[in-house]
């Protein structure tokens, strides 16, 4: 007898695998009781094809200044994190976590300090109200 067909999925599995683990790791940090987590964002997984490793890129509002306390407070929690996802993940095996800043947020933020730098006041001008055909009539 042959297994019913399945229908393809919408996305590849580490893409798949990566949300999972994003939610998992998110969920789980909202439970841990600790201060120095309160306002992290697990923004992304990078989880290797194997399984073995995955990275977790993450923000917060405390911004690169509070990093040093934060990964301290990561490697606190890890081996809690990676029990949460040997327990809700039906994966072969658990990945080792490593935490690391968001690079893309980190990036965007720079950028636009550097678009506020560049043009004070754009905003307080005329609040956008023209109808974009450059006749100012």
């Amino acid at each position: 007898m042959t297994r019913p067909r399945q229908p393809p999925r919408r996305y590849p599995r580490m893409a798949r695998v990566n949300e999972l683990l994003r939610e998992i790791l998110g969920d789980e940090l909202e439970r841990v009781d600790d201060g120095r987590l309160e306002l992290v964002t697990v923004t992304a997984v990078a989880c290797e094809p194997d399984l073995r490793r995955a990275t977790v890129y993450y923000d917060s509002l405390q911004g690169p200044e509070g990093d040093e306390d934060l990964l301290a407070a990561l490697a606190e929690v890890r081996p809690r994190l990676q029990r949460a996802i040997a327990r809700q993940a039906r994966l072969k095996r658990t990945p080792e976590l490593a935490f690391t800043p968001d690079p893309v947020v980190r990036s965007a933020d720079r950028i636009e300090q550097v678009l506020r730098d560049i043009a004070p006041g754009a905003d307080a001008g005329d609040g956008g109200g023209g109808d974009g055909d450059g006749d100012d009539g």
